[in-house]
């Protein structure tokens, strides 16, 4: 057995030891159940292991000292469960992509696992149990469970873990969460004792108001500020501007006590202009509480309480504390939706609401087909006009945050090419997410190959050399053209689409991000078939245009043959399309039997040599020995240039 995909079941109890049993595995998943226990120490057999996933169960303990031997190891997860002690088993692996989120890790990180290029470590109390929880000194606590005390590296677990050392490091972590309680209840009593205080003060503020309120309305009774008519004011403003300038002010206006100058002042009946005095040098009168059956004088005495100093003049004051809030709100909401903008208008945006009308409710006999990703569905407007709608698995699209999935949207809109399918919407609503692209009304190029139709009989050599040209051009576009480069990472016969004239239209350009953040296990039901297109390095995790370039050469290899890439009716040595056709490219006898009999040899001998040419080195072991897209692209058109020539002599 090398592949082990147990994932989102419900399977319980513990890991068996009898894994180690399985020394061909290479990809293991049981993620999304409900293992307990701790990971068995069994790994020293498994050393060809690439994949592993154990995320999401509730596993605890330590690592096993056995990982250290997955010297193939690229791919580990772990997140979600309750492991604990330090990563130091994992630091010379050669780990590509490590998740150890939530769980209960400690220590210090090794700077090694620092370097993977995707390493997510949060919900980890890293760096908690550092350090005696004391100053140091020759001996050391005895832990809670009463064992004897160990020598115990601070931040490291020992090689061998003894129940004592388990007990101890339990009782750190007890004492840790202790430390934090009682923090937390000392921040309570704090806060309590605070709002006690308040509650003992604010009667005697209320007072202190109360008193203020009063002379106040004394002092306006004075000199004349209230009046019964709602007439204009002294400084001839009318009072409808007055209470709008009321309404506008800041809520919190800033309150000045009087002195006791002042107060005398007011008690000896002072006049409207030695208030205004008063006001010039500083000394305001308090807050100005909402009435009813009076009117308030705005221009002098009271505008002093709800504008920060130097006062004058007074109304472009509060103009300018009025709209500077109000300003600065409606340009950090103008900056949010500017940018939520830019990202959803680029592509149109369909809801979820009429997919389901053009689609009938995704039903099946409007399945077009299923891949990596997810199902594409097709679509018909009110119009008439076709469309194919790609309803993206939530496993795939999941792993993307809202704004993310609208870049890569976005992203996808701007590649264009002849070749390539157009995209011409989107839909994020209710947790779904869908692409709609144009519809190709000929299908794939897999289903016109690998058919018993008319269609492919009348599918001639040089129709042949034309589809492969097609495809060869998006590659160098996505590879040469683009910047940055973009990698498609699924190339295949299957996402080859044909229109109207059998003209090719790639699909899936743009879709490398969400094919990344795929686990292992959630692609068991494709592996055989990424495996028979992808590259030897697509085992180890690493993909780079030149394993495009390898999978174009399946492609080509199957337009020669008319063979799928991986056929499991074969004879085990004929059923992976490459193993078999690479040792024959080179032998011409070999390479006759090998022509797809459909074709009935109609078909140039040089040019059938130099097509199988172009394919060996397209699918070299080696990615450096592998030609770059435009090179191949070049081949194509003098091949094509060749024949034509050639049947143009022959016509003569």
């Amino acid at each position: 057995m090398q592949n082990f995909f147990l994932s989102d079941n419900e399977f319980s109890g513990s890991i068996p030891s009898s894994l180690a049993s399985l020394s061909l595995l290479t990809d293991m998943s049981l993620n999304k159940n409900l293992l307990s226990g701790e990971i068995p120490d069994s790994f020293e057999s498994l050393a060809g292991l690439i994949n592993l996933d154990l995320s999401s169960n509730n596993l605890s303990g330590q690592l096993p000292t056995s990982l250290e031997s997955l010297s193939q190891l690229t791919t580990l997860h772990l997140q979600n469960n309750q492991l604990s002690g330090t990563l130091d088993v994992l630091q010379d692996l050669p780990l590509r992509d490590l998740n150890v989120e939530n769980n209960l890790f400690s220590g210090p990180i090794p700077d090694k696992l620092l370097q993977i290029p995707n390493f997510r470590k949060d919900g980890n109390p890293f760096n908690s149990t550092v350090g005696p929880l004391s100053p140091p000194t020759s001996s050391t606590t005895p832990p809670l469970s009463g064992s004897p005390p160990s020598q115990h590296t601070p931040g490291r677990q020992a090689d061998e873990p003894s129940s004592s050392e388990e007990s101890k490091s339990g009782g750190k972590n007890f004492l840790t969460t202790k430390r934090v309680v009682w923090i937390s209840i000392a921040g309570v009593m704090l806060f309590v004792i605070l709002a006690l205080a308040f509650l003992l003060l604010m009667p005697q503020c209320l007072r202190r108001r109360e008193e203020i309120f009063k002379q106040h309305q004394t002092q306006q009774t004075q000199v004349g500020v209230y009046r019964g008519d709602r007439g204009e004011l002294r400084d001839n403003q009318p009072l409808a501007q007055s209470t709008n300038q009321m309404e506008k002010a800041p809520k919190a206006a800033v309150v000045k006590p009087k002195d006791d100058h002042q107060l005398e002042m007011e008690r000896r009946g002072a006049t409207a202009k030695s208030l205004n005095e008063h006001e010039r040098n500083g000394r305001g009168l308090g807050s100005i509480p909402k009435q009813d059956d009076y009117e308030i004088d705005m221009s002098g005495t009271d505008m002093r309480f709800m504008l920060p100093p130097p006062p004058p003049p007074p109304p472009p004051v509060v103009d300018k504390v009025i709209a500077k809030p109000v300003v600065s709100a409606e340009a950090t909401t103008t900056k949010t939706s500017t940018k939520t903008a830019n990202l959803s208008t680029i592509a149109r945006s369909f809801t979820i609401a009429s997919l389901q009308q053009y689609t009938n409710s995704f039903s099946q006999e409007n399945l077009i087909g299923s891949g990596m990703l997810g199902s594409v569905y097709r679509a018909q407007l009110p119009d008439g006009k076709l469309l194919a709608v790609k309803k993206l698995d939530k496993r795939a699209s999941s792993q993307q945050k809202d704004d993310e999935f609208l870049e890569l949207v976005n992203n996808i809109y701007r590649i264009r090419h002849a070749n390539v399918v157009e995209l011409k919407g989107y839909c994020a609503e209710h947790g779904q997410r869908l692409l709609i692209y144009e519809y190709c009304s000929n299908g794939t190029l897999q289903d016109l190959l690998h058919s018993d139709d008319e269609a492919k009989r009348n599918l001639s050599w040089n129709s042949r050399i034309r589809m492969a040209l097609g495809a060869a051009r998006v590659l160098e576009y996505l590879h040469e053209v683009c910047q940055p480069p973009i990698i498609h990472r699924n190339f295949k016969s299957l996402n080859v689409l044909l229109d109207d004239d059998l003209s090719v239209r790639v699909s899936d350009c743009g879709l490398a991000p969400l094919i990344s953040s795929v686990a292992v296990s959630q692609l068991s039901g494709h592996l055989l078939g990424a495996y028979s297109y992808g590259a030897p390095e697509f085992e180890s995790g690493i993909y780079t245009c030149q394993s495009d370039v390898y999978s174009f050469g399946v492609v080509m290899l199957e337009l020669l043959t008319g063979r799928t890439s991986y056929d499991g009716t074969r004879n085990r040595g004929e059923q992976f399309l490459v193993r078999w056709a690479i040792p024959q490219l080179h032998d011409i006898d070999a390479l006759s039997r090998m022509v797809d009999p459909s074709l009935n040899g109609e078909y140039p001998a040089k040019s059938l040599s130099h097509f199988a040419d172009i394919i060996s080195r397209c699918v070299q072991s080696q990615p450096e020995f592998r030609p770059p897209m435009s090179e191949v692209v070049q081949d194509l058109v003098d091949m094509i240039q060749r024949d034509r020539r050639s049947n143009e002599s022959v016509g003569d």
